[in-house]
C-alpha cells in the first residue's frame, strides 16, 4: 500500500501519524510543498500527482491560511487534487491545514476562528471509537465550514474538530505533534504568536515532553480507527 504525505513546509513532518501508517504496512512518500529556503516567500509552483496512483493521501498542517493570497499558487492545485482523490474513492486524512483544505476542496470553506486555540484541548466527540476526547494539541487561527454531506464527529467550544465525508476524514488538531516538531515551530515563528497571546512556550513545551508517549498512543489509535472504520467504507459515486 502506498501513502502520499503532503508536508506543506519543512517543520511539519507526519511524526506518530507516519509511524503508525508504516506499522500498518504503508510505504510512505513525503512531498514537501514549500522548501525551507522559501518559507518566507511560499508562493511556489507545485505540480501535485494523480491521487489515483495512491492508496491514501495525508495532507498535513501548515503555518499559512488555506485562503491566504500568498499560497494560492499551490493551494488551488492541491484542492483540485484532494477533490479528485475523493471522486476516485482514495481516502484522505487531513490534519489541521490539511483538514481545512479537504473541507474547502469538497465544497466547504475556511474562515477565521473567533479565537486561536493553542496547546492541549479536550474535545467533545460524537464517536469516541474514531476520535477520542483527547486532549489533543491545537495550534490554529482558522476553522473550516463543513462541506456538503460531511458528518461532524467532534468539536470544541471554538470550532468543529473532526468530520467524516465518504472515506475521508479531517481533524483540526495536531495528532502528529512531538517535542522535536514543536521546537521547530517555536524557532519558526510560533514562539512570537504564543507570547503575543500571553502563553508561555516553555511551559507548553514541558507539557508536550511530559505527555509525548501518551499522546503518541492516542495518535496511533486515531490512525487505526481511521483506517479500519472510515477508509474502508464502500465509496459512493462521486463525492
Amino acid at each position: 500500500m502506498r501513502a502520499l504525505v503532503v508536508q506543506h513546509d519543512h517543520v511539519s513532518p507526519p511524526g506518530p501519524v507516519g509511524e503508525r501508517l508504516k506499522a500498518r504496512g504503508f510505504d510512505i512518500t513525503e512531498m514537501v510543498v514549500v522548501p525551507e529556503e522559501r518559507h518566507l516567500t511560499p508562493d511556489v509552483r507545485v505540480e501535485f500527482p494523480d491521487p489515483s496512483e495512491w492508496d491514501l493521501v495525508v495532507p498535513m498542517g501548515a503555518p499559512w491560511s488555506v485562503d491566504g493570497p500568498g499560497v494560492a499558487s499551490w493551494v488551488e492545485p492541491e484542492l483540485r487534487m484532494l477533490a479528485a482523490a475523493q471522486d476516485a474513492g482514495v481516502p484522505v486524512l487531513g490534519v489541521c491545514f490539511g483538514g481545512q483544505a479537504l473541507a474547502a476542496a469538497l465544497g466547504g470553506a475556511v474562515e477565521r476562528a473567533p479565537r486561536a486555540e493553542i496547546g492541549w484541548v479536550g474535545i467533545e466527540t460524537a464517536d469516541p471509537s474514531i476520535v477520542g476526547p483527547g486532549p489533543w494539541f491545537q495550534f490554529h487561527f482558522d476553522r473550516w465550514v463543513l462541506p456538503p454531506g460531511a458528518v461532524e464527529i467532534a468539536r470544541s467550544a471554538v470550532c468543529s474538530q473532526a468530520f467524516v465525508v465518504g472515506r475521508s476524514m479531517g481533524v483540526q488538531f495536531h495528532p502528529e505533534i512531538t517535542a522535536a516538531q514543536f521546537g521547530l515551530w517555536l524557532a519558526n515563528g510560533a514562539e512570537g504568536h504564543m507570547r503575543a497571546k500571553g502563553l508561555d512556550p516553555d511551559a507548553v513545551m514541558a507539557e508536550v515532553k511530559r505527555t509525548e508517549a501518551e499522546a503518541a498512543r492516542r495518535t496511533h489509535a486515531l490512525v487505526d480507527a481511521f483506517l479500519d472504520r472510515v477508509a474502508t467504507r464502500t465509496p459512493e459515486p462521486g463525492r
